[in-house]
């Protein structure tokens, strides 16, 4: 009797697990046998805990939505957030997080390049109350191009010097967070999200768990490298002003440089009655001194097209269909 009545105290604690998904017809049928196979594992051990499933649609084009609302028809647990257009993964991240229920949410890809089957190790992390967080790195960029992994490392190295917040190298958006992690995290609304800096920015106690580079299980990436590009660039503009510092500094620099090159001509002349070259060195310095001046002036309008978006409070997402019409 007594062992029933311990069973029956026990705090029930829901896992909300937040899936993004753009054009993921082919490789969501494989992620839904996957989550529930681990979920339904989890459950077995801890019977205090019950999950829910958010997919959020970002615009799809082919057939996910068509599956999500098949999904949630037959299972409870399954909810969905359909957007009016596509917003980016950001955006998608965003609202998964703020309509979750539970007590816990993860942020998982649904092409199983997040395997599933790290979140039970990463329950067991945050639950302990050592970590606010677990979350994945990938040690290895095994299968990615070498010019796209270069890059890639070179990122984390730039950011992690000219910024004031640490991004860990070849961390995931895949990660198991309490409430608490989550509410700071919607607390920052900023309409220009760079997720990998706003969760090592909030804080929080957070364990890595490395894990080599995974495939995609079916379909095709959405993330070309033009978009990885523009993506990296948000993340410099999000959470670092040194840009503006380097165009003040170049500016600075071509400035007492001319000064030295006008110094040098003119005594050079006089005292050694050198001819001064024309075409040719005005020319060099005209495109030189023009390419640095567009390049600052270029770092100026990004921030201020920032702060531009910023300043007319736009909504990051709109919803046009939920499993339910209510949130």
């Amino acid at each position: 009797m007594n062992c029933i009545k311990e069973e029956f105290s026990l705090e029930v604690k829901l896992i909300s697990v937040v899936v993004p998904c753009y054009n993921e017809q082919d490789v969501l049928p494989l992620f839904r046998d996957e989550i529930i196979k681990v979920t339904d594992g989890m459950k077995k051990k801890h019977p205090a805990l019950d999950f829910e499933f958010l997919f959020i649609n970002d615009g799809s084009k082919d057939g996910t939505l068509k599956i999500l609302r098949e999904y949630s028809e037959k299972d409870g647990r399954f909810r969905y957030i359909s957007f009016s257009r596509n917003f980016g993964k950001e955006a998608a991240m965003y609202a998964g997080l703020e309509n979750c229920k539970g007590d816990y949410a993860v942020i998982i890809d649904a092409d199983l390049q997040h395997p599933p089957s790290f979140i039970p190790e990463m329950y067991e992390y945050v639950s302990s109350g050592e970590y606010d967080c677990a979350a994945t790195r990938r040690v290895s960029r095994k299968g990615e191009p070498g010019l796209l992994s270069f890059l890639s490392r070179m990122f984390y190295k730039v950011i992690n010097k000219i910024s004031q917040t640490n991004i860990v190298d070849g961390a995931q958006d895949f990660r198991f967070m309490t409430r608490q992690m989550v509410d700071s995290i919607l607390s920052m609304q900023e309409y220009n999200r760079f997720s990998k800096g706003i969760f090592s920015w909030v804080g929080f106690e957070t364990k890595y768990i490395g894990y080599e580079n995974v495939k995609r299980a079916a379909g095709k990436t959405a993330w070309s490298f033009r978009k990885l590009f523009l993506y990296s660039l948000e993340g410099i503009f999000a959470f670092t002003t040194a840009p503006l510092a380097l165009a003040s500094f170049l500016g600075a620099l071509f400035s007492f440089a001319a000064f030295v090159m006008i110094v040098y001509t003119v005594i050079d002349y006089f005292l050694h009655g050198s001819p001064v070259a024309g075409y040719p060195t005005i020319v060099c310095l005209v495109l030189l001194i023009g390419g640095v001046q567009l390049l600052s002036v270029g770092i100026l309008g990004q921030y201020t097209a920032k702060m531009y978006f910023e300043t007319k409070k736009r909504p990051i997402y709109i919803v046009k269909e939920t499993e339910s019409k209510e949130l």
